[in-house]
């Protein structure tokens, strides 16, 4: 079989607009979320997030471009092009049909949805932008990074909620370890902080209302945790052929080795135990693993009531007492829940960690839950040697995507 690594990472979120500031905010327990700045949200009960701060988009895109470009879709290119850089391929036209883009996004054009329905039915407008189709159409960021880089190779869109771009790295991963391409872009991108975003999510209750201070309202694993807080960006990977990284001298930042999906088939909005075990033990399996060779999980842990105990609970069933010696942290505590980028972005700080020998904590973390009693890493970050470690990734609708990855020697 053939190994499959990883040769660039780009990230453009709350958290930093780089992988480098991104990683260094983790370490540093730093968090992102902040009064709503896009849209007057004084008429919502819910009215923090996790916004890329100072975000102005014609500092990077031409005026004219921006017509063809929803803010998933640019998040997804600006990632892209620091993966791109950071890898450091000069790639060869004879190369371009064996190198592809798989990306993930669960909401698609959320921007350009809220902004085309508002002229519509509030401003009663007769016909909307031409280019509505193009900009919030899933695989919009797929299409145009393709189009960017001169991708020519299998590519394609997964739109699984929360774990779109777990489910694209991993698809990307199988068709290099498969042969059928050689190098992939892979990640995901979102951009869900809208009005009517915002307000459809408040409506299944699980949005913390962050009274105080909004920088300390997602608390995973905490017993006061109230829920989850909305994000956006993009996190995108460079996946090569370990033969073809090392001909031509790349940087290697870790291998993948491993990935699980499963389907919970049980429950739309409330997770199972056995569905995410499932998929972590496929993960393991794949690598050639043996539970106990995992030292860390970053952990799906999106602060709500019913979320986190149902995690530590599938830890458990997966680690037996191993589960106890793991470190397990939750970064949506800083970047929040960026929807369909969320897998993307946190396997990136999981690589970087596993690089690095750092864990970044859970921040915000106050008071034990008797439910969960694992070891959260709290507030504080950890240098800890990692062999191997495994990035979450549960969405509503119960589908489910593991990924392992194990520190390049």
């Amino acid at each position: 079989m053939r190994r499959v690594v990883i040769t660039g990472l780009g990230v453009f979120a709350s958290s930093g607009k780089d992988a480098e500031s991104f990683f260094q905010n983790l370490v540093q327990g730093r968090s992102a979320v902040r009064h709503i700045t896009q849209f007057d949200a004084s008429s919502l009960s819910v009215q923090i997030a996790a916004e890329v701060p100072d975000y102005e988009p014609c500092a990077y895109f031409p005026v004219k471009r921006l017509d063809l470009l929803d803010r998933f879709s640019q998040f997804g290119l600006l990632a892209a092009a620091e993966a791109m850089k950071s890898s450091g391929l000069e790639l060869r036209d004879e190369e371009r049909p064996r190198f592809g883009v798989v990306t993930g996004s669960g909401m698609g054009g959320a921007t350009t949805f809220d902004t085309g329905y508002f002229n519509l039915y509030a401003n009663k407008a007769t016909r909307l932008h031409p280019f509505t189709i193009p900009k919030i159409m899933h695989n919009a960021a797929t299409s145009q990074i393709c189009m960017e880089f001169g991708a020519q190779g299998p590519s394609l869109t997964t739109a699984t909620a929360c774990s779109s771009s777990g489910h694209a790295i991993g698809e990307a991963f199988h068709l290099i370890k498969f042969g059928m391409a050689d190098m992939m872009l892979a990640g995901g991108s979102e951009a869900p902080i809208t009005y009517g975003m915002i307000r459809s999510w408040e409506s299944v209750r699980v949005l913390a209302i962050g009274n105080g201070d909004p920088s300390r309202a997602c608390r995973p694993f905490s017993a006061d945790r109230e829920g989850l807080v909305m994000g956006e960006g993009a996190g995108m990977i460079l996946l090569e052929e370990l033969e073809h990284a090392k001909q031509r001298g790349a940087r290697i930042y870790g291998e993948i080795a491993g990935f699980g999906m499963s389907s919970d088939a049980n429950h739309i909005t409330q997770p199972s135990v056995q569905g995410p075990a499932r998929a972590i033990r496929m993960a393991l399996e794949e690598a050639a693993v043996d539970p106990n060779e995992v030292d860390y999980i970053n952990a799906h842990g999106t602060g709500t009531r019913l979320n986190d105990v149902t995690e530590t609970q599938v830890i458990k069933e997966v680690f037996k007492e191993h589960a106890r010696e793991l470190a397990i942290s939750s970064t949506k505590s800083m970047h929040g829940h960026t929807m369909g980028a969320t897998g993307a972005i946190e396997l990136i700080a999981t690589v970087q960690a596993t690089e690095r020998g750092v864990v970044p904590p859970t921040a915000n973390y106050t008071t034990p839950d008797p439910e969960c009693d694992l070891d959260y890493v709290p507030n504080q970050s950890r240098e800890k040697k990692i062999r191997v470690a495994l990035s979450n990734s549960f969405a509503f609708g119960g589908l489910n995507a593991v990924l392992l990855v194990r520190r390049f020697e």
